[in-house]
């Protein structure tokens, strides 16, 4: 019960030496998932040596320059190997006309198949293990944040349990494991909460950039392992933020500590502030929730469930 996020860029607007545009890697059990592909996306990816033939999904929040500018780059280097299975690229319908445009402008060889999925509030998409949700945004283009669960799983097999009731190894044992019922030569039923332990819950990751401050957010991410979210602005610039619609740390600390998440990590800084000056962003945000981290790029983080 756990997955790998990775922070592969942590600047708005405008890349800057060491702090590329905002982008995220989700690892579960072996596949990638990326959120926004803004400059330099690669370049982590390279350095973090992340297989990036492994991408299955890709989630793109909107349609301004510094979240869409790698995409080209990343779905011509996916043509250097056979791939077998499709792309899926989720986002506003405008993304499917850029990703067109620029293998029709680029004459892009591209030897597997794309298949766009158009973004509309609730799951987007759904797998045995996981969903993710698009939560609505309000930004200066349409704007949709990502909430990506695993489902619970069964509890614990306990071998033990399963020997005293005399359940032979082999099939039995699977099929308990997955909440079926067996009945033994003899006529005994064992039912599955005999031999399992308590449901497992699945860990939650929520992606959250650009948008003004909007209390429904909470409510969608709400009990999230890690919750990435954009800390634009320090406090005093907060009228700058909403003009802007974006948001400062403080409100990005009031959606997590409201949300009851596990930790808050920020991310999208504006490129007026220099790396030591990044450290206001964070006091600011923990004198509301304590719990916050300043990603920095190539950051990791493993989520596993309580």
């Amino acid at each position: 019960m756990s997955l790998e996020v990775f922070v592969l860029g942590t600047s708005g607007m405008q890349p800057l030496p060491g702090r590329f545009l905002t982008s995220a890697m989700v690892r579960h059990n072996g596949d990638l998932m990326l959120f926004d592909c803004g400059e330099g996306t690669q370049v982590s990816l390279k350095m973090l040596n992340l297989h990036w033939k492994r991408i299955k999904h890709i989630f793109i929040s909107h349609m301004h320059a510094d979240h869409v500018t790698g995409l080209p780059g990343l779905l011509m280097l996916s043509s250097q190997v056979d791939r077998d299975e499709p792309l899926y690229i989720y986002g506003p319908e405008k993304l499917r006309d850029y990703i067109d445009a620029n293998r029709r402008l680029l004459d892009m060889y591209i030897n597997y198949e794309i298949r766009f999925v158009q973004t509309q509030p609730g799951i987007v998409l759904e797998t045995e293990d996981f969903t993710v949700e698009a939560v609505p945004l309000l930004h200066t283009k349409p704007c949709m944040g990502f909430v990506l669960t695993e489902k619970d799983r069964a509890g614990e097999f306990s071998v033990e349990n399963a020997k005293a009731l005399n359940v032979p190894c082999g099939p039995m044992w699977g099929m308990l494991q997955k909440g079926m019922d067996v009945t033994l030569d003899d006529g005994t039923v064992v039912h599955p909460d005999q031999v399992l332990g308590p449901t497992r819950r699945g860990v939650r990751f929520s992606y959250i950039t650009d948008t003004v401050y909007m209390g429904h957010i909470a409510k969608h991410v709400q009990g999230s392992d890690l919750l990435l979210c954009e800390g634009m602005f320090t406090r005093d610039l907060s009228a700058d933020a909403f003009e802007k619609k974006h948001m400062t740390s403080s409100q990005a600390a009031t959606i997590a500590r409201d949300a009851k998440v596990r930790k808050l990590g920020l991310i999208h800084y504006s490129p007026r502030y220099t790396d030591r000056e990044l450290m206001q962003l964070k006091e600011e945000a923990c004198e509301i929730f304590p719990d916050t981290i300043l990603c920095r790029d190539r950051n990791s983080y493993l989520l596993t469930a309580e």
